[in-house]
């Protein structure tokens, strides 16, 4: 940049901005959030004056806001893009990376575990500016053992980045998140990262986003070569060249697209317009009239369509090259919506039961009562930190909060906004805005209203089954304490990690959604409470369910002397549909005074306690439900308790009577092996009873994804290394559950039963 440019850039920030207008060829285009030769000046622009929310946001127009999250595959780059995007936007005035490489670590990955292992295990929170535009980003994890923090983060977030790497592709964990993206309907821009790897191939990843995800996607921007030779890119909407000088990328020059590449560009930009074609009405009206789309009708049509889901532009670059990282935050501004182009709805239940979904106003004032929900919770050195997303309303410091879920009132002496681990106060937050609280007592997944007589709750957070407990201890007696100090917090934290006490075996077990999940916790306790644990085996979460229908009918009858039990309960146990396999349902369908309604209650909680331990193999009881058809009464003698204790009779009846089988957690496993072990990976998945549905070859390696029941899945790692020579990697995700194998299911009944005859054992023994 010569003396004359970086003057105007620093003295005219607001003339210098990238993708305002189309440059000039060879003309260098800096925008005022670029870092130029002096980072330190520049950056003091963003965390303070510009950020007009910090202080009364309510000046801040919420057109100019975008709240995003970026997601992905484990090992995509996403902390690598934050780091870059932090950078180039003046948020932080030095790039650290990934894994602490210079004794720093990404600002992102702020916890010691995530800086050694190279991997991001919590989401973290932050915002910047990109010109006049606010951007609140969360960082996610992308290891599928910490799936609920990219759950919760999608929830809240209005956009987001869909990162893919440009050599893997479409990954088992890309199809997670792209699935939780679908559940929250969050529109999105693809961002091709890597291209300076050897063997990437942005057109492979294209036709993947297409055939595995079913994206209506088009490329938007094309590499100037690729894996050692990528240079730059080629912009396709506005048809022009994109090359990244300076040391870290921060000159942003633009050209006249190659010579040879000015075809391809051509191409790329007319199957683009198809594709737009196809999702939006106005470019489709230009398409059939034969007539060609401006750079503005094409732009237009893209932010349309993408905010309405129905295309995904496909942008590339390479974060740690530091290109294409300016280009994406311009389509992040261009493409992705403002709070106020997404419907949000809160629930308000009526005195009859009833729930009516209200839409949330995200005018950024306080003419609407102030409505926020808690998305998830932190313990930091001032106590709870509650990180709250503002669908409705303002709220200010010192104000007072009411929990709709426990109808409890606190005041937030403290307002936050988050930069990873560090927090700047603020005294006002507004709708569309991310904070944080202290002293908030609540769950993952609370609303919070200003007004006590506003019975809203929003839409709540879909949590995952867990499906792998261990047994976990503290290594000495000293530690007890501190141990049920740091389950306390880790369960209140993460609701995917569970712990609880089996009354059978006598131990204490941990469950979560893999080897990892429990693995990061048990560090976590050992150098956060000084608490040293040990685990026991890996055990797979087993579930039981019913095959067919059966009726019951049980007549509970006590007489002891004064007041004795009545109770009689009939109906069916059926099976539920198999996508509901991981729910139990309770329906109540007495008429008449058989049953007073004050005792069904009695009725359900026998039922649901029964499901909790299954009679039939010792495992939660999942896919069935109860039907209460009709039953009997006594005017003295039944009571509450006595119908419990005829709803868990009536259901060991059940368990005896029906049918029943056990199901297990089926795991997506994608393996990536050289070509020459094929035939070895196959085998592999032949021993563990793994069906092959799908397998991709590229260059000198294949990829083969396969579903494989989580019980054949101990010791994969060291079979998949020994058969590959140790170049083969995996990675497994929770798919479903399913009936287990014959040689499972007898397994899992056979180890129940012995349980139960040592039992029967032990009592004979206690009683002679």
């Amino acid at each position: 940049m010569s003396s004359l440019q970086m003057l105007r850039a620093s003295c005219c920030p607001n003339l210098l901005k990238l993708g305002s207008a189309c440059s000039a060829p060879g003309q260098l285009v800096a925008p005022s959030s670029i870092l130029s030769a002096a980072p330190v000046a520049a950056s003091r622009h963003y965390p303070g004056g510009v950020r007009h929310s910090s202080g009364g946001g309510g000046d801040l127009q919420v057109d100019k806001m975008r709240n995003i999250g970026i997601s992905a595959h484990i090992d995509s780059g996403k902390t690598t893009l934050t780091e870059r995007i932090l950078f180039y936007t003046g948020r932080i005035d030095a790039i650290h990376e990934v894994k602490g490489k210079d004794g720093v670590g990404a600002t992102m990955d702020s916890m010691e575990l995530e800086r050694q292992r190279g991997i991001t295990i919590q989401s973290a929170a932050t915002y910047t500016m990109w010109g006049d535009h606010n951007i609140n980003i969360i960082d996610t994890p992308g290891h599928v053992d910490f799936t609920i923090e990219v759950e919760r983060a999608l929830r809240v977030l209005d956009g987001a980045v869909l990162v893919l790497c440009a050599v893997g592709g479409v990954q088992s964990q890309t199809m997670t998140v792209d699935r939780q993206m679908k559940r929250y309907n969050v529109p999105r821009i693809a961002f091709i990262n890597k291209l300076d790897r050897g063997g990437s191939n942005p057109k492979r990843v294209l036709h993947q986003l297409r055939s595995k995800l079913k994206h209506n996607a088009a490329f938007i921007q094309l590499p100037i070569g690729l894996e050692s030779n990528c240079k730059g890119l080629v912009d396709v909407v506005n048809e022009r060249a994109i090359y990244f000088h300076g040391d870290f990328g921060t000159d942003v020059v633009h050209d006249e697209i190659p010579q040879d590449m000015r075809a391809e560009a051509q191409d790329t930009r007319d199957e683009l317009v198809e594709y737009l074609a196809n999702a939006d009405d106005v470019i489709g009206e230009i398409f059939l009239e034969e007539k060609t789309p401006t750079t503005e009708d094409i732009s237009a049509a893209i932010r349309r369509a993408t905010i309405a889901q129905t295309f995904t532009p496909v942008m590339m670059g390479t974060a740690l090259k530091n290109k294409g990282v300016q280009p994406l935050l311009d389509a992040v501004v261009n493409y992705l919506p403002n709070p106020t182009q997404v419907d949000n709805f809160a629930l308000q239940q009526s005195s009859s039961g009833d729930e009516t979904r209200i839409l949330m106003d995200p005018t950024r004032s306080g003419d609407k009562p102030f409505v926020a929900l808690a998305f998830k919770l932190e313990q930091g050195k001032f106590g709870q930190l509650t990180y709250l997303r503002v669908y409705q309303g303002t709220v200010k410091r010192g104000d007072s909060v009411w929990n709709t879920r426990t109808g409890k009132k606190t005041r937030l002496s403290r307002l936050v906004q988050m930069h990873s681990n560090k927090m700047e106060d603020v005294n006002e937050v507004y709708a569309g805005d991310i904070c944080a609280v202290f002293g908030v007592d609540c769950a993952s997944g609370d609303s919070f209203v200003i007004d006590k007589n506003l019975t809203l709750s929003m839409e709540s957070i879909f949590v995952p089954e867990p499906v792998i407990s261990m047994s976990i201890k503290p290594s000495d007696k000293k530690s007890e304490n501190n141990f049920g100090k740091a389950v306390a917090r880790f369960t209140k934290e993460d609701p995917t990690y569970r712990v609880w006490f089996d009354n059978e075996n006598k131990e204490t077990i941990a469950s979560g959604m893999g080897e990892l999940h429990l693995e990061i916790y048990a560090q976590r306790m050992e150098r956060e409470y000084a608490c040293k644990v040990e685990m026991g085996k890996p055990r797979v979460a087993f579930k039981e369910t019913l095959l067919e229908p059966v009726t019951y009918d049980f007549w509970h009858r006590k007489q002891s002397g004064g007041r004795g039990e009545y109770a009689r309960v009939i109906g069916v146990m059926e099976p539920l549909p198999v996508e509901q396999n991981m729910t139990v349902d309770f329906r109540d369908e007495t008429s008449g005074p058989n049953i007073p309604k004050p005792f069904v209650p009695g009725v359900k909680k026998g039922f649901l306690d029964c499901c909790e331990k299954g009679g039939y193999a010792g495992q939660r009881v999942t896919g069935v439900r109860m039907r209460l058809q009709d039953g009997a009464h006594h005017i003295v003698d039944s009571s509450e308790w006595a119908f419990y204790q005829a709803s868990q009779s009536a259901f060991q009846d059940c368990v005896e009577d029906g049918k029943w089988t056990v199901l297990e957690p089926i795991m997506t496993v994608e393996v990536n092996i050289p070509s020459e072990f094929t035939s070895a990976a196959f085998s592999i998945f032949n021993k563990r009873a793994g069906l092959i549905i799908d397998q991709d070859g590229r260059d000198d390696w294949y990829t083969i994804t396969a579903e494989v029941p989580l019980n054949n899945m101990f010791g994969f790692s060291a079979d998949l290394r020994g058969s590959t020579q140790g170049k083969g990697e995996y990675t497994m995700e929770y798919c479903r559950y399913s009936p287990a194998s014959p040689e499972t299911h007898e397994s899992v009944v056979k180890k129940f039963r012995d349980s139960l005859e040592k039992k029967d054992e032990k009592g004979k023994k206690k009683k002679n």
